[in-house]
């Protein structure tokens, strides 16, 4: 077998080699090899069984689109740590930055002893996040964290209890989190009580539900008026694109007309941009595609290139209301994390990945078009930039019931990863096979995979 690792060694650093990978699809072993086989052994031996895996193959090095596991077998990455690797996997600067800054100091803790790579995250989100006007940050490690806090700040600011969360919406594995997701199962059965005070409001679905986005925010703030309250409302917590949910895209005009509201009654109005933010969508934020200014906005996955790293960014007024020490923890805004995410920051702007998030789109929509004009079973295609999704139905219902065909997406998937394609099913149904690829994914790569999910679909 050709070792398909090459050492290269980055300008910054002779001590830190950077392995480049052929950038192409090969498959070696069976799925998974012996290597992984045995790998899996150990796992079950010594690993939570509450921690599942989407593939039981092992990884022994990444870079740009392609993975390599361990027994040697390069595929395709689709998913991207589910949206983390937006850049590209173990890309040179973010790679460069990471290991300058360890050979500098790892950590000292914000809190006690500050440093600059903190505060020009912070004056970077504050940069391109939406809305011109003066915004403070917090940074934290994870996106469920980013959630827990923006929730936090909110009842500071407003002195108000309750919590809104959309349907179909997924927000993380923590007590408030789950209590905030759409679905029980797997990520709250059997872990309650969960939290109080968390409302479920219809959402925009315009595949199913045909409304407008004017009609679908009036169904949503007729809940929120007469289930909650907007005087015991302290936020509205919404993904501008649905993640795990199923890559929902709402109507024009739904947010515009939820954040009017928000701020006609004094409720903050959060976006979960966790998935969706750091140029995933063709705009650093893809509340930009809706004309929608929210008033804190959570970022984590993508903003530090794979490095721990999540914020909270908004409105000063808003984000000042926290006593001081209220905020903070011991691994939040970690140096090496902060000088990963300057990296990736620096890379978007230096690389014009937000051009490459409107490529993907453009590549992707065709083929998966031409795949539903040769298939029924795929009844819509949605999403923006390098976030797109396929919702697949029983034959013969995209145009009548819709009814989910999720047994289509799981052999779909375990066929394309038989065959060097990595992909992500969701959905609240399990009937939706989404797109995460890095932006650094090809053309010429997208269309092999596009092959093999051709050869997965003829095949069911």
């Amino acid at each position: 077998m050709t070792d398909t690792l090459t050492p290269s060694t980055t300008p910054s650093t002779s001590a830190a080699p950077v392995y480049t990978v052929t950038q192409e699809r090969k498959i070696v072993t069976a799925i998974p090899g012996p290597r992984s086989t045995e790998l899996q052994q150990r796992r079950l031996a010594t690993v939570s069984g509450g921690v599942s895996s989407a593939l039981p193959v092992y990884i022994a090095k990444a870079n740009g689109a392609i993975i390599v596991d361990v027994d040697g077998n390069q595929f395709i990455d689709l998913g991207a740590g589910i949206g983390v690797t937006t850049i590209g996997h173990t890309e040179s600067s973010v790679v460069a930055a990471a290991v300058a800054q360890t050979q500098d100091f790892i950590h000292t803790l914000f809190t006690i002893t500050p440093y600059e790579e903190y505060v020009r995250v912070c004056e970077l989100l504050a940069a391109h996040t939406p809305g011109d006007f003066p915004k403070k940050s917090v940074l934290i490690n994870s996106g469920a964290e980013a959630v827990e806090n923006g929730v936090k700040i909110a009842r500071k600011y407003t002195g108000r209890r309750a919590v809104a969360v959309l349907d179909h919406a997924y927000h993380g594995r923590t007590v408030l989190t789950m209590a905030m997701n759409y679905k029980a199962m797997p990520y709250a059965t059997g872990y309650g009580p969960l939290a109080s005070d968390v409302y479920h409001a219809p959402s925009s679905y315009p595949y199913h539900d045909g409304l407008s986005g004017a009609d679908a925010a009036k169904r949503t703030i007729t809940y929120l008026e007469k289930v909650v309250g907007p005087t015991d409302l302290a936020c509205l917590v919404v993904e501008p694109i649905q993640g795990e949910g199923g890559f929902m895209v709402p109507a024009d005009g739904y947010f515009t007309a939820l954040q009017e509201w928000c701020t006609k009654n004094g409720v903050v109005m959060i976006a979960d941009e966790i998935q969706s933010g750091m140029a995933r969508t063709g705009r650093y934020y893809a509340s930009e595609h809706f004309g929608w200014t929210p008033d804190l906005v959570l970022t984590a996955k993508g903003i530090a290139g794979g490095m721990p790293l999540a914020a909270v960014t908004g409105r000063a007024e808003i984000m000042d209301a926290s006593q001081p020490g209220g905020l903070g923890g011991t691994f939040g805004g970690n140096p090496v994390s902060c000088a990963a995410a300057i990296a990736v920051f620096e890379s978007i702007e230096n690389n014009d990945l937000l051009a490459e998030g409107a490529r993907i789109e453009k590549t992707l929509r065709a083929g998966l078009g031409a795949l539903q004009e040769k298939y029924d079973i795929i009844g819509d295609i949605r999403g923006r930039g390098a976030m797109i999704a396929i919702e697949l139905v029983q034959p013969g219902t995209g145009d009548t019931s819709k009814e989910p065909h999720a047994a289509a997406v799981s052999s779909i998937a375990a066929y394309a990863a038989q065959h060097g394609v990595l992909l992500l099913t969701a959905g609240t149904y399990g009937n939706v096979l989404r797109f995460l690829p890095s932006l650094a994914v090809t053309d010429a790569l997208l269309a092999d995979a596009l092959s093999v999910i051709d050869d997965a679909i003829a095949a069911l």
